[in-house]
């Protein structure tokens, strides 16, 4: 009776402990559905989450093995999610401008030693992403760093970037947020960033199936003509996919260097900022911009210039704008 009465009571005390058990794991798993986390699908690509949700998508995987999977392959870029991480506001390989991919960066005239190469379009060239390096997600904040190297199709090493890409908690009305920190490295010799506002720079380039008379961009400037002005503190930019609009506001780092041109007129949605740029041998460049994603209608002047005081910790009056 003894044992009886004792084996009940053990039966009693594991129910309880399995039962607490039970709440830590599901605690435990709430709690990795909130904040940030970076999932890295090795070899292809790596995949960043808030609130359990895809905010973002790095695609970095390099595949020489057909022409067909080097076309699809030969440049890392990033793609931003919607608000339901179902799908990518963003182009990938393919459609108009197969070049064109999410944010990515390029240059069609680059120069090592005074002989030219074009890693926009990646004619014999390819952008080969070599490691990540300080990988780190909390609440507030996930970020990596793509080591990338740029060499030509029979292996000749140009030069190497370091591309941070850090997602941070957006603003009230925004979906994403992203600062990408390019440092270009010359360490094959003198290298210069040429090319021009269509073809070189760090950009961003909409879906496909963007609806193309419905793409709309702002200038922080009364009257601007994009093709003239040099280095606006900011650009947006609205368009519809799918029947959703979104906008994003990219926002250029006073740091950078001068006389950015920003191409920021085609219906299409690509669009960003280029200056052509000189790098001594054994010397860096670095590029620092920030991307605010917003669905609805595009955000008021005021809450844009928030955003560029809130980044370079200005305090810019708000300006007169052009939409066009």
């Amino acid at each position: 009776m003894t044992n009886t009465k004792h084996f009940l009571q053990f039966l009693m005390l594991m129910s309880i402990v399995y039962s607490g058990t039970v709440s830590e794991v599901s605690a435990d798993d709430k709690s990795l559905s909130t904040g940030f986390q970076l999932q890295d699908i090795e070899g292809d690509h790596l995949d960043v989450t808030y609130n359990g949700k895809p905010v973002g998508r790095y695609m970095y995987d390099l595949d020489l093995s057909s022409d067909e999977k080097r076309h699809e392959t030969y440049k890392p870029f990033l793609h931003v999610m919607n608000p339901t991480g179902e799908a990518p506001i963003t182009k990938g390989a393919g459609g108009q401008f197969t070049h064109h991919r999410g944010i990515f960066r390029g240059w069609a005239k680059l120069k090592l030693n005074n002989e030219q190469y074009d890693t926009w379009h990646m004619k014999k060239v390819v952008q080969k992403h070599v490691r990540f390096t300080g990988n780190q997600s909390n609440a507030e904040e996930a970020a990596f760093t793509s080591v990338i190297l740029y060499r030509t199709d029979d292996g000749k090493a140009l030069f190497e970037e370091d591309r941070t890409m850090s997602f941070k908690t957006p603003p009230q009305g925004g979906f994403a947020m992203i600062d990408v920190t390019s440092i270009v490295k010359a360490r094959q010799g003198k290298l210069t960033l040429d090319g021009d506002p269509e073809h070189a720079g760090l950009q961003f380039r909409p879906a496909n199936e963007v609806e193309k008379s419905k793409t709309r961009y702002c200038f922080p400037k009364e009257n601007a003509d994009p093709k003239k002005d040099r280095d606006y503190p900011w650009v947006a930019e609205s368009f519809v996919v799918e029947g959703k609009q979104y906008n994003v506001i990219y926002l250029n780092h006073p740091e950078n260097t001068k006389g950015a041109i920003f191409s920021a007129y085609r219906d299409y949605g690509r669009f960003g900022a280029w200056f052509k740029t000189d790098i001594p041998e054994g010397a860096s460049d670095t590029t620092q911009v920030r991307f605010v994603i917003t669905e609805g209608e595009m955000p008021t002047p005021e809450f844009i210039q928030q955003q560029y005081n809130t980044y370079t910790g200005s305090d810019a009056p708000v300006p007169s704008v052009t939409i066009q």
